[in-house]
């Protein structure tokens, strides 16, 4: 099967392949054909744009509304509807909807992104949000499901992104982008049944990407317990155990060692100095600085000056944010920020640990609750790991081979887990590809799904 295909020329194939009798030349470029019956209209003249709140204004203040702000709003079509305040609290500085509106995010990369939605379920029919959106109200001849799907176009996006004006990272679609934006209406009940179809087919495709997200985050849970319980406990079922005195691991196999930190590591303060050096920030590593291009190489500068030289083996750890996790092993060498620490395994232990193992091992759910134990400060907001804490913490030691036989393992579950969840992801793209294809092909008439409601 060419999984490419529904994505491209669905609409040649199966169930979609029916085409309108009739079609003629739109005369707008990047409409082209539309079926004969069909009428050009600007969406001015299909809906009301941005309404006026004044229409309300009659309502008693303490009035209860729903409440959206821009971060409930989804790129998806979703939105949450779990905030409620009175109209006396939102009248001012928000924008104002009502039941069946749609909306759409006029701010970049918002709008790029696809964030908007039409309302159902508003309480007492109403909505306030954010002020970065445009509302469009379809009149009596224009179904509102039908201007939604208009507004998930892929070329209503690209278009008016082009149209954006403002200053970097502020830039914001204009009314009239939304006022003069031309398609083709078929009648009232054609445009219903498109909508029907294309809500019923939409909602299939959700679903099955639902379904991928949900395969995606069980197979990184299943590989992170794996990696957590090989580390701690080793590759041998039937190994004998013992008690390894340290609270979050519990038991470990009989014939491993326990370390304190202060014994197997030094903290390094090695600063960096102002010039020309090229060197690669390893931020990243610790999983709460996402790596970019932009941070991979820096020059060094004024601006870097007193930044941590790291080398490769050494454990960075974020001091504010170790208790979630950022800390990691490095592969390169680099510098971190002046927040973060830098050990690395005293001469007399080197030869015992793999950096690898390390990495893994101090990266499992139960070393980073071992850490948030021995963290200082208030929880979840001034959690700090300061280096006596640290040189406090105990290191499970296996030997070095069964270091290295953990590490093989372990890294090729990760790649087995990887390859699974990019074959999930390269699906739910596939399916994300066909869902625009078929509103494209449905809400501009390359496709008649009348006889599919």
């Amino acid at each position: 099967m060419d999984t490419r295909e529904p994505a491209g020329e669905f609409y040649q194939t199966g169930s979609c392949r029916r085409l309108y009798p009739t079609c003629e030349a739109s005369g707008v470029e990047w409409l082209g054909d539309i079926p004969a019956h069909w009428a050009l209209k600007r969406l001015r003249f299909a809906c009301d744009i941005n309404p006026r709140k004044s229409e309300i204004a009659g309502l008693p203040p303490d009035t209860e509304v729903s409440f959206l702000p821009m971060e409930k709003i989804g790129e998806d079509g979703t939105y949450v509807l779990d905030e409620i305040r009175t109209l006396d609290q939102v009248w001012q500085g928000y924008t104002y909807f009502r039941e069946r509106d749609v909306v759409v995010a006029k701010i970049t990369p918002c709008f790029e992104n696809g964030k908007g939605a039409l309302f159902r379920g508003l309480f007492n029919g109403i909505g306030f949000g954010t002020t970065e959106l445009h509302v469009l109200r379809a009149n009596a001849d224009t179904c509102p499901e039908f201007v939604f799907h208009l507004t998930r176009l892929h070329l209503f996006r690209h278009l008016g992104n082009a149209m954006m004006h403002g200053t970097a990272g502020q830039q914001r679609v204009p009314e009239n982008f939304i006022k003069d934006f031309v398609a083709g209406f078929p009648s009232l009940s054609e445009q219903r049944a498109i909508a029907a179809f294309l809500d019923r087919e939409t909602a299939r495709i959700n679903a099955l990407v639902a379904k991928q997200g949900r395969l995606i985050a069980l197979l990184q849970e299943k590989c992170a317990a794996l990696i957590s319980h090989t580390v701690t406990k080793g590759l041998d079922p039937n190994v004998p155990m013992k008690d390894s005195g340290i609270p979050s691991i519990g038991l470990i196999p009989v014939h491993w060692e326990t370390q304190r930190n202060k014994h197997v590591f030094e903290e390094r303060d090695e600063r960096s100095v102002a010039g020309e050096e090229e060197l690669l920030s390893v931020s990243h590593i610790t999983g709460v600085t996402p790596r970019s291009e932009k941070e991979v190489y820096m020059f060094m500068a004024e601006s870097m000056e007193g930044y941590k030289l790291c080398h490769p083996g050494d454990l960075v750890i974020n001091t504010m944010w170790a208790w979630m996790g950022a800390l990691g092993v490095t592969e390169y060498e680099g510098i971190v920020s002046p927040s973060y620490h830098v050990y690395r395994l005293r001469k007399e232990h080197a030869s015992e640990y793999v950096p690898k193992y390390l990495d893994l091992l101090y990266r499992t759910p139960v070393y980073v609750c071992e850490i948030t134990r021995h963290s200082k400060g208030v929880w979840t907001s001034r959690l700090r790991l300061y280096p006596d804490s640290f040189f406090d913490i105990q290191t499970v030691t296996p030997p070095r081979t069964e270091q290295i036989q953990i590490v093989t393992h372990v890294s090729r579950q990760i790649q087995r887990m990887d390859e699974l969840v990019d074959k999930s992801r390269q699906f739910i793209g596939l399916l994300q590809e066909y869902r625009t294809a078929l509103i494209s092909a449905a809400a501009t008439g390359k496709i008649d799904v009348r006889e599919e409601v």
